[in-house]
């Protein structure tokens, strides 16, 4: 096949893609028509290419049984409840901690009586509890999202 051929053939699979797709013009059309004339593989091909367009047209998706609409309206409804939940009690404890988190600092900040090495040793078993805490619910909560076995009965 020559460079010419090679770029004709691309030309006559564009105006079929177009025709396809409706996409073509008057003049594109006689040009594909006269093609379609003179090349009988070329026939071939847009024949199979219309009848596959056709076919596909006319497919339709199975649509599912009521039961399965139910299960999955139920289903969304129950994660919108349950993430909607974790929201509040998030927000709420956090609020708690934070308050709470606050006056202790002030007690302990306030007494005078604790030198001042015990309220840094404290404060810092306190940061190190907390970012543990925090590292493991983190890692907790990233492997159960992507934990591919999760849905397995044992």
């Amino acid at each position: 096949m020559t460079r010419n051929e090679s770029v004709d053939r691309e030309r006559v699979n564009r105006l079929m893609m177009a025709a396809l797709d409706g996409e073509i013009s008057p003049d594109e059309r006689r040009e594909l028509e006269g093609t379609l004339e003179r090349n009988p593989e070329i026939r071939r091909e847009w024949e199979m290419m219309s009848r596959l367009k056709e076919v596909t047209g006319a497919m339709t998706y199975k649509q599912p049984p009521e039961e399965v609409w139910d299960r999955y309206w139920t289903s969304i409804y129950n994660r919108i409840e349950r993430g909607v939940g974790w929201i509040f009690i998030s927000v709420g404890s956090v609020v708690l901690l934070a308050y709470g988190a606050w006056k202790w600092l002030e007690a302990l900040w306030g007494d005078a009586g604790l030198p001042l090495f015990v309220k840094v040793a404290i404060m810092a078993v306190a940061v190190g509890f907390l970012v543990l805490a925090v590292s493991v619910i983190r890692e907790k909560l990233f492997t159960y999202r992507r934990d591919p076995y999760k849905e397995i009965e044992r």
